[in-house]
């Protein structure tokens, strides 16, 4: 089964904290997305593009629309996402209860439905 879990970022997390800091963040996020890869469940994993780099689109009628920024103005915002294939929810529950993110904001797990 395929989860993808979405890595919500506080930024208020962030506050204090020395380019050393976001670094040892960074690399710990590497390592354990490493992990992952290693034991074979590991589909993509990506870090996003800040808020503001956002476009929102949206149709309606005959009509295309393009706001510049994200779709709706929060604190937390979608940070990143981990893509893995495990056996169960269960499974995906505790793979993503140990990304190291989760400490400066929150992992939604979501499965990939097939729509045929």
């Amino acid at each position: 089964m395929r989860f993808l879990c979405l890595v919500i970022v506080d930024p208020t997390r962030f506050e204090g904290l020395t380019a050393a800091d976001h670094q040892a963040i960074t690399d710990e996020s590497l390592a354990y997305d490493g992990e992952l890869a290693a034991r074979g469940i590991l589909i993509a994993a990506h870090a996003l593009g800040e808020p503001p780099t956002a476009t929102t689109i949206r149709v309606r009628g005959e009509e295309t629309f393009y706001t510049d920024g994200p779709f709706a103005e929060l604190k937390e915002h979608v940070g990143g996402f981990i893509l893995i294939d495990v056996r169960d929810r269960a499974e995906a529950m505790a793979v993503a209860s140990k990304i190291p993110m989760a400490r400066y904001g929150a992992i939604e797990v979501r499965e990939i439905r097939v729509l045929s």
